[in-house]
């Protein structure tokens, strides 16, 4: 029984938490599942109970991230409605807000702890070159 049949949404906004990303995650990775196959994706160690993936999923539903797209028995299939880059790019951007809107303490953060490289600096200079259609002199 088909529920509900919208387009995954590129510009839904949603700040999900550490565990609704977690969700989302999975439901990226699998395209549409039931609670139990969601559940059952998660790494074993850190395995949230049924019950707890089953209201977040549903808080997500009322964020309108996700939606149920069928019925098999009793099982309600959910996928997706945002797409990861835009919800990263949300949290990004949010994220960013606690730096005063500028990534150079970030950027500066990030070298300076060792998890952003001279090799990483260079990537992100070639997809800036790329995306202003010019390369470096």
């Amino acid at each position: 029984m088909l529920l509900h049949n919208a387009e995954m949404s590129t510009k839904k906004s949603v700040k999900p938490t550490r565990l609704e990303m977690e969700l989302l995650e999975a439901l990226w990775r699998l395209g549409a599942a039931s609670i139990r196959e969601i559940q059952e994706s998660l790494p074993e160690d850190r395995r949230p109970e049924y019950t707890t993936v089953q209201t977040i999923i549903y808080r997500l539903e009322n964020k309108g991230a996700v939606e149920r797209v069928k019925k098999i028995g009793n099982a309600h299939i959910f996928r997706p409605l945002v797409t990861r880059k835009t919800t990263l790019g949300t949290l990004l951007d949010d994220f960013m807000t606690n730096f005063g809107g500028s990534p150079r303490s970030l950027v500066a953060h990030l070298f300076e702890s060792g998890r952003l490289n001279l090799r990483d600096l260079r990537e992100l200079e070639k997809q800036w070159e790329a995306r202003e259609g010019r390369p470096k002199p």
